[in-house]
């Protein structure tokens, strides 16, 4: 017999205004698996003696990578399992570096019934305050199977 799964929240149990806030340590081992899974040999994310000869001076952590961080959670709490990120706008208001923490401020700010999906925008700050990234997820919550639903209801 199969192990039921935990459901994320579906469309009609999510608000305008849910909010969700995560905090994360960029350690060097998550970069050089991204960058092992990638096969990415940018020397702006590894190299310190290249970084110290650019306007960043020290190695930056791949926005990509970011990315992944915010859709994980997305996947994981907000709306959760069986989300589906069916589109991605990242503004990089300030790079991000090796070892920094980032706090990452999640809202659902539109709940959209007639399209099944809902916007979450995401703001990004370091442990001084500052803004490093603005986001916007659109995202389809996990939907039941029509035969399901109407049991449930």
């Amino acid at each position: 017999m199969m192990k039921p799964r935990k459901m994320g929240k579906l469309i009609t149990e999510i608000q305008e205004g849910n909010q969700l806030s995560v905090t994360e340590s960029i350690e060097d081992k998550d970069i050089l698996l991204y960058l092992g899974l990638t096969n990415d040999a940018n020397p702006l994310f590894i190299q310190h003696d290249y970084t110290n000869q650019t306007e960043y001076e020290k190695p930056l952590v791949p926005v990509i990578m970011l990315i992944g961080i915010m859709t994980s959670t997305i996947s994981k709490h907000l709306p959760g399992p069986g989300s589906n990120v069916v589109n991605v706008s990242v503004n990089c208001v300030n790079p991000v570096y090796h070892y920094e923490t980032i706090t990452f401020e999640f809202e659902v700010i539109r709940v959209d019934l007639m399209k099944e999906v809902v916007t979450i925008s995401v703001e990004a700050k370091n442990m001084e305050g500052e803004r490093v990234i603005d986001a916007s997820f659109i995202v389809e919550p996990p939907r039941l199977i029509p035969q399901i639903e109407e049991a449930l209801h």
